[in-house]
């Protein structure tokens, strides 16, 4: 294991988030702040309660897999994409080291961001409502499995992209709609019979419901489900990146 390559790549990544503060931490959690004013507020005095969960604190989960999603994929995704843009990655993938020191580096990095990012949200949470966390162990391991799943989802679209325009497609148009569908501002239960039945089919529904069991007890989906559908989408993303290295799909003139 070539653990000098991983450390420098690992670093660069994190020194880039550095140089870009505002937009890597900050702007999230602006965002994240806003949700708070108009869903907590706004929605909120009119459902008191769900589940036995104060509305206010109720959507603590969803935002914050709404923000590591969505950070994940893109720190990841640009992360590798700007190499294979300027023509850098060549020079990367000519040194002595694997695709799999590669992935750690890239991925590694984009993962701890979103991992710094969602204890920040968790934290920023606390001025706005009084929250308690029942398994903050489970709660942990929610977290870090997400960061590193979609780290290399996001690691995937940025082998995958051709330009910026596809880089920013199945975020914009597949994972905001996902999450948004999946549960992240009420309980599925409060869905008619059919779409209750249509959102079973949605992956980030499974990641949402085991990250808010930890908080309240309280699930849409049964836990082991929920954890079961995390770890196999990591074990089908390290296929996917395992078979693109080694094809060398969108990484050879």
């Amino acid at each position: 294991m070539n653990y000098q390559a991983i450390r420098v790549i690992y670093k660069f990544e994190m020194l880039r988030a550095w140089n870009t503060l505002m937009q890597s931490l900050a702007s999230p959690v602006i965002s994240t702040s806003l949700y708070f004013v108009v869903f907590g507020s706004a929605i909120g005095s009119r459902i008191q309660e769900i589940d036995g969960v104060s509305y206010g604190v109720f959507i603590v989960p969803g935002l914050v897999m709404l923000s590591l999603l969505t950070q994940s994929i893109a720190n990841a995704s640009f992360g590798i994409f700007f190499p294979k843009f300027t023509g850098t990655i060549y020079e990367v993938m000519s040194a002595p080291i694997s695709f799999f020191e590669i992935v750690i580096g890239y991925v590694g990095a984009a993962a701890s961001k979103s991992f710094i990012l969602g204890c920040i949200i968790l934290l920023t949470a606390n001025l706005f409502v009084d929250l308690n966390i029942a398994h903050p162990v489970w709660m942990m391991a929610f977290l870090i499995l997400t960061c590193i799943s979609f780290s290399l989802f996001g690691f995937i679209i940025g082998l995958w992209a051709t330009n910026f325009e596809k880089l920013q497609l199945i975020p914009m148009l597949v994972i905001t709609p996902l999450v948004f569908l999946g549960g992240s501002f009420y309980s599925v239960s409060m869905l008619p019979p059919a779409w209750q039945t249509v959102t079973l089919f949605n992956p980030v529904l499974y990641l949402i419901s085991g990250f808010r069991w930890s908080f309240f007890e309280v699930a849409d989906v049964s836990v082991g489900i929920s954890l079961a559908m995390i770890i196999v989408f990591l074990l089908t993303c390290l296929a996917i990146v395992w078979w693109m290295f080694k094809t060398g799909y969108r990484l050879r003139n």
